[in-house]
């Protein structure tokens, strides 16, 4: 196909990988592509509408010619061209066609960062405390933010906490939601509950089912939510709180049709592509008598939102949240359900080969359409990001190089895939907005293949990269300001095992090639960058490495909690399944949160991240 007509269609027809490989779109790739972005094979262009227009404030562009209703209730006659003096917000443009545009004025560039900070990177659901029904949850985060603020953090970084599709087995990995407006009931203290007290004595022996040696989802879940269901029946007060009613009414649509899918999904199974056919469609007629009939179970649901919002506000009290955004979502989950005429049919979202994945990565989910998404006015990304700020101080947005440009993969082999560019300024604008109505600033994720420019233009809309120990060629006290620094990731092996060498173990016990250079490689840049003795015990390397951290040049840095106790297990293996390797995401912490104070190594971690508070 011709290549000019491609780029016009957003669809890039060649990239060279990590490895300085160049992969060529093929004609078979390409037809695939169009066919995911609803486009003819002749499609020449992609089509345009004037149904949302985005501006930067101070800015002056064309638009269509009405009178321009703002956010806050005033008015203003657009003569073909927006003023460069309108207020931030979402705008509505009647046009004298008859038509109507909303009209987002954005100040271009996110809230910046308070200056140099450092914190904890914390998988929550592996943080439990002595109160945890086996799982740590949202009352665990606040008092490890307690805990982490007393020593002297200024943040917290958790992972994802969205809903994930209610089936069994459930989904362990914490980046493959359900939705990303909406909390997973994992995470729920229940003790916290209002009105628990009818459960009585009942309740430790659920909390006592659901603790094991791996964490057991399924069981967690189910305890908890025979608990709360109880309180659901009998307490007087359950569902009729005030503050609920205004948490329904201010999450609105959104929260309607999340609990619509949840009550469905309880009743056929968990993936919506499985339904049956009637109830496929959330507009439906089916679905509206569905939810009908099962009102009560819809508001159960409902309140079991306010209940997780409640209890992160609470966590986010104790200790600045940084949440963090994961790239997409499960194909058969609820915003798949709801946002189905906008998302990419056919074809999945990854990587092409690069150090982490050197056949490339699929993570099976699907991609909005970029003209699609446009024509629905953005609404599914600005009710994403506006979910992900909510309680935070900051975002960090999980491969944000998906804003600039996505891997599609039309078929089975990761590699085969191609590049779709994104409407770039309009949703780094939207996300800027949003950030400034949050009062939080930004963290890009930017691991992987990364093309030209992207890095500068994240600096320029007051975004911070991402600076990992294990990709970074120069030492850490060289590392840029507007960043954000670390010693390793959730996909890599933590301090401790990356000098254990247990990720060989790993390795071997999954059945994955070996690869004894590279993980040599990676002890012996810890120990350059460190200078430990070979032989040094691997607490000293965690305190070594958190020193390592504390000069780092970058305005924040971030220590895995793992890296705080000396875990020696990986959080998580990429490339491989939860048959292959049940300890992806289900691995607790060595010691409860209750040990952290008096844990000798904890002590000292700390106290070298402190010294950075200090220079």
């Amino acid at each position: 196909m011709d290549r000019e007509r491609l780029l016009r269609l957003n669809i890039v027809p060649e990239y060279p990988d990590n490895f300085g490989q160049w992969h060529h779109l093929d004609e078979d790739t390409a037809r695939r592509l169009l066919h995911a972005m609803d486009l003819p094979e002749d499609a020449q262009q992609l089509p345009d509408s004037d149904d949302v227009i985005v501006a930067r404030a101070g800015w002056s562009r064309e638009a269509p010619h009405g009178e321009l209703e703002l956010e806050d209730g005033g008015g203003r006659p657009i003569g073909g061209v927006l003023p460069d003096d309108l207020p931030l917000g979402y705008h509505t443009l009647h046009r004298t066609d008859g038509g109507e545009s909303t009209v987002v004025v954005s100040p271009g560039r996110c809230l910046p960062h308070p200056g140099r900070r450092w914190g904890l990177a914390v998988q929550l659901y592996s943080a439990r405390s002595a109160a945890s029904w086996g799982v740590g949850d949202l009352a665990d985060l606040r008092q490890l933010g307690d805990w982490a603020a007393a020593e002297g953090a200024d943040f917290a970084l958790v992972n994802p906490l969205d809903a994930v599709t209610p089936e069994q087995p459930r989904e362990q990995s914490p980046y493959f939601p359900s939705s990303r407006r909406f909390r997973d009931v994992l995470y729920l203290r229940v003790e916290e509950v209002p009105g628990i007290e009818v459960v009585g004595s009942r309740l430790r022996s659920l909390a006592a089912s659901a603790e094991g040696e791996l964490i057991d989802r399924d069981a967690v879940v189910a305890a908890k939510l025979r608990a709360i269901e109880q309180v659901w029946e009998r307490a007087r007060t359950a569902g009729r709180e005030p503050d609920f009613e205004r948490y329904r009414s201010e999450q609105g649509e959104a929260l309607e049709t999340f609990s619509t899918f949840m009550t469905l999904a309880e009743r056929h199974g968990g993936g919506w592509r499985s339904w049956p056919t009637e109830l496929q469609d959330p507009g439906s007629a089916a679905v509206a008598e569905a939810a009908a009939a099962g009102s009560d179970r819809r508001r159960f649901h409902a309140w079991v939102q306010w209940l997780l919002d409640e209890q992160l506000r609470e966590a986010a009290t104790a200790l600045p949240l940084m949440r963090d955004l994961p790239i997409g979502f499960d194909p058969d989950g609820a915003d798949a359900w709801a946002w189905q005429d906008v998302v990419a049919g056919g074809v999945t979202i990854g990587a092409p080969p690069d150090e982490l994945g050197p056949q490339g990565q699929d993570w099976m989910m699907p991609p909005f359409v970029p003209w699609k998404l446009h024509a629905a006015r953005y609404r599914p990304f600005v009710e994403t990001v506006r979910s992900a700020f909510r309680h935070a101080s900051a975002l960090r947005i999980d491969h944000v190089l998906g804003l600039f440009r996505l891997f599609w993969i039309p078929g089975d082999a990761p590699a085969g895939g191609a590049y779709v560019r994104q409407h770039t300024n309009e949703l780094l604008d939207i996300l800027a907005l949003e950030s400034h109505r949050a009062g939080a600033y930004v963290v890009g994720e930017d691991l992987g293949t990364v093309e030209p420019g992207v890095r500068e233009q994240l600096a320029a809309r007051d975004m911070l990269r991402y600076q990992v120990l294990w990709f970074e060629d120069e030492p850490p006290a060289r590392w840029e300001p507007q960043g954000l620094g670390s010693i390793s990731t959730h996909d890599l092996p933590s301090v401790a095992g990356a000098w254990e060498r247990t990720d060989l173990d790993e390795y071997r016990r999954v059945g994955l090639p070996v690869d004894g250079s590279g993980v040599e490689q990676l002890r012996d840049r810890l120990a350059t960058r460190t200078g430990v003795d070979d032989d040094a015990a691997p607490g000293r390397v965690c305190v070594a490495a958190a020193e390592l951290l504390a000069s780092a040049g970058s305005d924040l840095v971030v220590a895995q909690l793992e890296d705080v106790v000396g875990a020696t297990h990986r959080i998580n293996l990429p490339g491989t399944t939860s048959s292959q390797r049940p300890a992806n995401w289900s691995v607790p912490l060595p010691v409860t949160l209750d040990e952290l104070a008096d844990l000798p190594l904890a002590a000292r971690v700390m106290a070298a991240l402190r010294e950075r508070s200090q220079t």
